[in-house]
């Protein structure tokens, strides 16, 4: 009887550790870490509280609440965002981010556009430049590693040639304080970046003039198709369920015609 007694209390122990064994355990949840530019309003910043807020942000939180992940937030050296995602010290770099062609051909994995995009001028109010062709003998500023810096270095040359000098800075808050402190004549910016730091600070204008196009997309590294998915039919759900534009209407620096999913 003892025996008997000893090889079942032996079988439950067996089958309770099979069953804590086969039991996900708290830290096995997937953790997505976002990568961001946190200077880089409507889209991504640190708030006054101290937390990351932005467009992007929350659309990603969303996402990340709809598929049961944990949700961080990395902030990136912008020039070298695909390096810092390249170590893994995120998963993603989705922070108004253009869809280059080179960055698909070096294997990153791209999601759909999200939003279409211009470049712009911003400059005083009061300064004497209406257009890009008064821009000659200036010193205009742009942020290293973006879009607008390509622009002018490899497709508006004949431009860039006309400034008296080009100045690069490693934000665009920090090409803001060089224009609202004398230090350089322009800004050459994102469209809703530029048109956020206007409501802030009425001495400042966008020109009309558009000077390039392109369109926002999440990036992943090479190998990571089914994570791009799973963001993406994420998105998906969210412009179907309403969230996405009840997360639009908050940021209103952002022209929601130029939110791919929302003009569909």
């Amino acid at each position: 009887m003892k025996r008997l007694i000893a090889i079942t209390l032996a079988l439950v122990m067996v089958l309770a550790f099979a069953a804590c064994g086969n039991k996900p355990a708290a830290d096995d949840k997937k953790t997505f870490t976002m990568g961001i530019d946190a200077e880089y309003p409507p889209f991504s910043y640190l708030g006054d509280d101290g937390e990351y807020a932005g467009f992007d942000v929350e659309v990603c939180k969303a996402c990340c609440d709809l598929l049961g992940w944990d949700f961080e937030v990395f902030g990136v050296n912008w020039d070298e965002k695909l390096v810092q995602l390249d170590a893994k010290e995120c998963d993603c770099v989705w922070s108004g981010m253009t869809i280059l062609d080179s960055m698909k051909d070096a294997g990153y994995v791209i999601s759909d556009p999200y939003f279409k995009n211009d470049q712009v001028i911003l400059v005083k109010a009061d300064s004497n430049i209406k257009s890009s062709a008064d821009l000659a003998g200036k010193v205009v500023a742009v942020q290293l590693g973006t879009s607008g810096e390509t622009l002018l270095n490899e497709e508006l040359t004949d431009l860039t040639g006309s400034f008296k000098e080009l100045v690069t800075c490693d934000s665009f808050l920090k090409c803001f304080a060089e224009l609202e402190g004398g230090s350089v004549d322009a800004v050459v910016v994102d469209k809703p970046v530029a048109v956020a730091r206007v409501a802030e600070n009425s001495k400042l204008v966008v020109l009309d003039e558009v000077l390039g196009t392109e369109e926002y997309g999440i990036a992943f590294r090479a190998g990571d198709e089914q994570m791009c998915a799973d963001i993406q039919g994420a998105i998906n759900k969210l412009v179907e369920n309403g969230t996405y534009a009840k997360i639009a209407e908050k940021y209103p620096d952002i022209d929601a015609a130029n939110l791919v999913y929302l003009s569909k």
